[in-house]
């Protein structure tokens, strides 16, 4: 087990400035509004909306955003819908890129999203065309405990069900296979572990090494996506240099 973690560097994450965490807050919003139009506002019934929560508390979203979200998704008034549409495309160097998205106008979403391939070098690809290239896990944060043992931590994460055990500077990360997550982080839970987050990631199976001159690009193609409230998540096979760096 190694002091940082691949699980770590899977998504890039962005510095806690105001203007990001105020767009952080609305991405899991709409996660969570989701999550509760699929299975109901209660989070002891509705497996997925309990993964968002714990997502939501990680952040430090505020628990009177988070309730204010749920108390509106599940409302009458509540009309708004949110499609989740996933693009794949190229970054430069043929770096393979994912772009997962939860959008209310889908045409304002899927230029916003070949504009930013466009800008940084890339292009928008068709379905399919670079999503062999990864796997889909599951992945469970759980926070790192005074006077923890990491095997007896990797030993309690494999009895709840886990494939695989890494360890960060600050979190231990458990991955699983898409189906067991919802049972994985609950026996975490049930074992007094706190869980920072629960959610399926898409992994890639083997990563491009690029130069600077190309890692600029495609770090500026990922915090482009960030940028945009439409965009959840992104995935790519780029090994950045100083990705080790990148927490």
């Amino acid at each position: 087990m190694s002091g940082h973690s691949k699980w770590a560097t899977i998504k890039r994450k962005k510095g806690a400035t105001d203007a990001a965490r105020a767009n952080v807050f609305t991405k899991i919003g709409r996660e969570l509004a989701v999550a509760v139009k699929a299975g109901g506002p209660d989070p002891n019934n509705n497996p997925r909306l309990s993964n968002v929560i714990a997502k939501a508390k990680a952040a430090n979203m505020p628990n009177d955003n988070i309730m204010r979200s749920i108390k509106k998704a599940s409302g009458e008034d509540s009309n708004v819908t949110y499609d989740a549409i996933t693009y794949e495309g190229y970054g430069v160097s043929g770096v393979a890129v994912i772009v997962e998205t939860l959008t209310d106008n889908k045409n304002r979403t899927a230029a916003a999203v070949r504009h930013i391939f466009d800008k940084c070098g890339g292009s928008l690809g068709t379905t399919n065309c670079v999503s062999y290239m990864f796997e889909s896990k599951g992945v469970v944060t759980i926070a790192k405990q005074a006077g923890d043992d990491e095997e007896e931590v990797m030993m309690l994460a494999l009895d709840a069900g886990a494939d695989d055990f890494d360890t960060g500077e600050d979190e231990y990360y458990i991955s699983t296979s898409p189906s067991a997550l919802d049972s994985v982080r609950a026996g975490l839970e049930q074992a007094g572990r706190t869980v920072l987050g629960a959610e399926v990631r898409q992994i890639p199976a083997s990563t491009v090494d690029v130069d600077e001159e190309a890692a600029v690009k495609i770090r500026r193609m990922l915090d482009m996506f960030d940028d945009d409230d439409d965009v959840q998540n992104v995935y790519h096979n780029a090994n950045l240099p100083d990705d080790e760096d990148e927490e």
